[in-house]
């Protein structure tokens, strides 16, 4: 998501190796809240050219057990190469993040074994990529997509599984509610963006990252929204769907007629045996004031099951509950930009956990590719319900 705000417009560098920006923690005076702390970042040059593919938009990441590596994915539509992700290999230590680099990628594959052609092509095979997870009992690659909406042109976001090497394994059923129609379903552009397995690989947990057309209005700087988390078996039975409350936007456009956006962006189990406590990703964007990222701490324990109903009117509903674990502004970081994805990295002595989130530039020479890395400790239980409530009204 948000492409809008930027156009291409740096030269290409040539590089696997990128290691242009290393920030120790202890060089921010950041205030970050009890359990969380910088551990270091790294940027990958603006429009770095990897086996003939320009890396950007890298809006999902996830860490590979099985080679102790990382897959990352491209949201890049087969406007420049086609639909595709990489690996790549960093280090990560209680005392810094190592440079990124780049090991391998490969094009997403429809079952006729073609790459995905752009939306020019109007062929309705287009994606929209946006997150990606290693599947724990495979290896195989899991990766959503946001379809499209516009007039004319109706087509669904997915769930799909790609073998390691690019090639189509299988497809996910999505509920009903989810596809595209003429007048309810998904937004334009707010649709399957976060993606995780949770219950030892046996739940495959999806985000939408606004509210469906039936949910009600976006969030606005006066009020919140509700958005969908959706819990389905890994064969793509759905066992529910939880109402996600959405923190009003954090501030009003400069000037007021500009640009204004938040939504969920990638959602992480907390622990791979856990199927209840998740890790969500909210980014903001503002025109004239930048970008607000926050992760939350999420238990779905004792929600409302939605899936059959329409949240417009939420009366009766109880959503999931959550935390505030992270105010990205409050670290210190060098800048702050689009981040989208995130995956828990290795765990450090003393039981430290490193999280690790990737920003997406979008493609634009104004914006960049960042990675962070944070130590995260996380208490065991939510205590009293809410610590950060979520205003719905004005």
């Amino acid at each position: 998501m948000s492409r809008a705000m930027a156009l291409v417009g740096a030269a290409a560098v040539t590089a696997v190796a990128t290691s242009l920006l290393t920030v120790p923690a202890s060089a921010h005076p950041g205030h970050p809240r009890p359990g969380v702390r910088l551990i270091g970042e790294q940027r990958v040059p603006n429009g770095l050219v990897f086996q003939g593919t320009t890396v950007g938009g890298l809006s999902g990441i996830d860490r590979d057990p099985r080679t102790g590596g990382y897959v990352l994915i491209s949201d890049d539509r087969s406007d420049r190469q086609p639909a595709r992700f990489y690996t790549a290999r960093f280090d990560v230590t209680a005392h810094g993040l190592g440079p990124v680099t780049f090991t391998g990628t490969s094009p997403f594959r429809r079952p006729d074994g073609a790459t995905y052609p752009p939306l020019s092509t109007g062929d309705g095979t287009t994606v929209d990529p946006e997150d990606i997870r290693v599947d724990p009992w495979t290896g195989d690659y899991t990766w959503s997509q946001e379809g499209e909406r516009r007039p004319g042109v109706l087509i669904d976001p997915s769930i799909r599984t790609a073998r390691r090497d690019g090639t189509f394994a299988r497809e996910l059923p999505l509920p009903a509610n989810l596809r595209m129609t003429a007048d309810r379903g998904p937004r334009q552009n707010l649709v399957l963006e976060g993606l995780t397995y949770a219950a030892a690989g046996t739940l495959v947990v999806s985000t939408v990252e606004g509210p469906l057309l039936q949910d009600g209005p976006e969030a606005t700087p006066e009020h919140g929204a509700l958005s969908r988390i959706v819990v389905q078996t890994r064969e793509g039975r759905q066992l529910a769907q939880y109402a996600y409350p959405q923190e009003p936007v954090f501030a009003k456009p400069v000037p007021a007629t500009g640009f204004a956006t938040t939504g969920v962006t990638a959602i992480l189990a907390v622990d791979p045996l856990d199927p209840s406590r998740f890790l969500v990703l909210e980014r903001s964007f503002v025109t004239g004031v930048g970008n607000k990222v926050r992760v939350y701490l999420v238990e779905t324990a004792g929600a409302s099951n939605v899936a059959n109903r329409d949240l417009a009117d939420a009366t009766g509903v109880r959503p999931v509950r959550k935390r505030l674990v992270a105010d990205l502004a409050d670290l210190g970081l060098s800048t702050l930009d689009n981040i989208e994805g995130m995956t828990w990295g290795p765990t450090l002595r003393g039981g430290e956990r490193t999280l690790l989130l990737v920003s997406d530039d979008n493609f634009a020479a104004t914006q960049v590719t960042q990675l962070v890395a944070l130590g995260v400790r996380l208490e065991t239980r939510m205590r009293n319900g809410l610590d950060v409530a979520s205003r719905l009204g004005g």
